[in-house]
């Protein structure tokens, strides 16, 4: 779920980004996989293979502090190297999480918003792990059109989903 910012900014340094299912489980089997240092999660989670195999909120941290240390930047300024786009979640409960990725009509309409958004943009739509309930997350150039989409798709996810 990290913000396509990010792989942006990534693609643009010739950098990989692997995306994996949510959870520190599926991102340390991608590491180590396919051999990386790093990696995480929107929330925080970061994995140092170097140091830890769990995300490490306190490592990080004290890595990021280093880099401010040694470089002399801000934290602002170091987070610079990325734009992140803007994003909505709606979380819709009610619904057969199960059928998600299913449904004809829900993946048409997640397949039709990702052509609009093109590369400019991103849906996400997974149901939960933890909770009775399938995420909708969309990221676009303007935070209008994300919060347009995100809405007609977990309207449709409703729809078609009811239990």
């Amino acid at each position: 779920m990290s913000n396509l910012g990010l792989t942006l900014a990534m693609k643009e340094h010739d950098i990989h980004v692997d995306r994996t299912k949510v959870g520190d489980r599926y991102v340390l089997e991608s590491m180590n996989a396919n051999g990386f240092s790093l990696g995480g999660e929107q929330s925080g989670h970061v994995i140092m293979s170097e140091f830890a195999t769990t995300g490490d909120g306190v490592l990080t941290g004290l890595h990021l502090a280093a880099r401010v240390a040694r470089t002399g930047q801000s934290l602002k300024e170091l987070a610079a190297v990325m734009t992140r786009l803007p994003q909505a979640l709606i979380n819709v409960g009610g619904v057969d999480k199960l059928r998600a990725g299913m449904d004809p009509e829900v993946s048409r309409a997640v397949s039709d918003a990702n052509h609009e958004l093109g590369e400019t943009g991103r849906v996400v739509l997974r149901p939960s792990g933890t909770e009775p309930l399938v995420r909708v997350m969309v990221e676009a150039a303007t935070q209008d059109q994300a919060d347009s989409i995100c809405q007609d798709l977990a309207t449709i996810v409703k729809q078609r989903l009811a239990i």
